[in-house]
């Protein structure tokens, strides 16, 4: 069951944007798994990619349309198989899908990008997406977002869908609506994670890819499951321009306002992200401060989130803090001296410079860990900087769910 997460129960309409699901029966028949999505003439689109270096055939074909400056007009999404390791054929088939999109969608070949999710290593059921595609087409409506976010899903016990309201200066009001899926194979490195996030905010190119590029740094690239970086990671941002008004480029005065929506959003979706994580039975926020820079504190938060020894006691509910001390020492900081290093989960405080703490008591501790929710705190005392990374335990859950993924 998802750490405290429910269904988003409404999802707001992003003027210059309509979204159609249908059957295309790519892994099992019986479900939506496939999605379209049309955007108004003269949207800005912008995308972060996987850096797996076997990055999936939907990825390369995004990566070289954006390149290219394509006006893009829509976008098509499946659900149940990755077109990654697929070589040349799997390219083909990625062109192939989005050509029968924009043939649907009455838009230049070019002018759709492709999004997969799935089973790696398999060649798309070309035929039946492509018999799909025109009943997707015909179902594109301005509030299917809840339907597309189910459309999407793999392993998710639940959609995923967040909206954010702006008021800009002119007394206007604009939308920021994104939907994601992915509960497994997430450690994204860009973000088996895909999100789409829209606005009718009359933002910039410049701005669109300054946006989306400051949301997943804090968001889709600050969680992690179990360590492993999807070959389908991908995160689009789009920008109807509908909303009117002048541009907001990043030095309007606007800017912060929108940037600020779709950070929230972004964050709002990768932490549901986490809460839904396969076998997932708590929500685990680690803040690390007090590095010399960015890089060693990221490097302390994900020795720790990605340790199967922390996690596995973590789900069990044992406060095995030498497990946490284990993963900060091994996390590779250069000249690290105990002495200085703090540990604490929630107000409980395990290690003061680094020796245990004298009021610490173990139902302190296992109080802390048996809730749903809590935080571990890593003062490092070297430096200034600091950052949060999300995670979740590792459970029986997890191994079943993905020793069957196939079956």
């Amino acid at each position: 069951m998802p750490v405290n997460l429910q269904p988003p129960v409404h999802l707001l309409p992003v003027p210059g944007v309509r979204l159609g699901v249908a059957d295309a029966a790519i892994k099992h028949a019986g479900r939506n798994d496939l999605m379209v999505v049309e955007l108004a003439a003269g949207s800005r689109v912008a995308g972060v990619f996987t850096r797996n270096a076997f990055a999936a055939a939907p990825v390369h074909l995004c990566r070289e349309r954006l390149a290219a400056g394509a006006a893009v007009r829509g976008l098509v999404f499946n659900s149940g198989n990755a077109n990654a390791a697929t070589g040349s054929g799997g390219l083909e088939d990625a062109r192939r899908t989005t050509a029968a999109v924009a043939q649907a969608l009455g838009v230049a070949a070019d002018a759709v990008l492709p999004f997969s999710t799935g089973v790696i290593g398999q060649r798309l059921p070309l035929a039946r997406m492509i018999a799909a595609i025109p009943a997707a087409a015909a179902d594109l409506r301005a509030d299917a977002w809840l339907d597309a976010a189910r459309a999407i899903m793999t392993t998710d016990t639940v959609p995923k869908g967040a909206s954010r309201q702006v008021t800009l200066s002119d007394g206007s009001v604009v939308a920021v609506t994104g939907i994601a899926k992915g509960v497994g194979m997430i450690c994204p490195d860009m973000g088996t994670t895909l999100s789409f996030i829209a606005t009718d905010a009359r933002l910039t190119a410049a701005a669109v890819q300054q946006c989306l590029h400051t949301a997943v740094a804090g968001s889709f690239n600050s969680i992690t499951v179990d360590g492993d970086t999807s070959t389908n990671d991908s995160c689009v941002l789009a920008a109807t321009a509908r909303s009117g008004g002048a541009e907001i480029d990043t030095a309007s005065p606007d800017y912060v306002a929108v940037a600020a929506a779709i950070a929230a959003v972004c964050l709002t979706l990768a932490q549901a992200m986490v809460r839904d994580g396969e076998g997932a039975s708590k929500f685990i926020a680690i803040d690390v401060g007090g590095g010399r820079n960015l890089e060693e504190v990221r490097k302390v938060a994900y020795s720790i989130a990605h340790s199967p020894l922390v996690k596995t006691a973590l789900y069990a509910g044992d406060a095995n803090w030498g497990r946490i001390v284990m993963a900060i020492g091994k996390a590779g900081v250069e000249a690290l001296d105990p002495a200085t290093v703090d540990v604490a989960l929630d107000d409980v405080p395990l290690i003061h410079h680094g020796e245990p703490h004298p009021g610490y008591a173990e139902d302190k501790g296992a109080a802390v860990v048996g809730r749903k929710e809590f935080t571990i705190h890593i003062g490092l005392g070297r430096g200034p900087a600091r950052t949060t990374v999300w995670t979740c335990d590792l459970g029986h859950d997890y191994v079943k769910i993905n020793a069957e993924y196939r079956t």
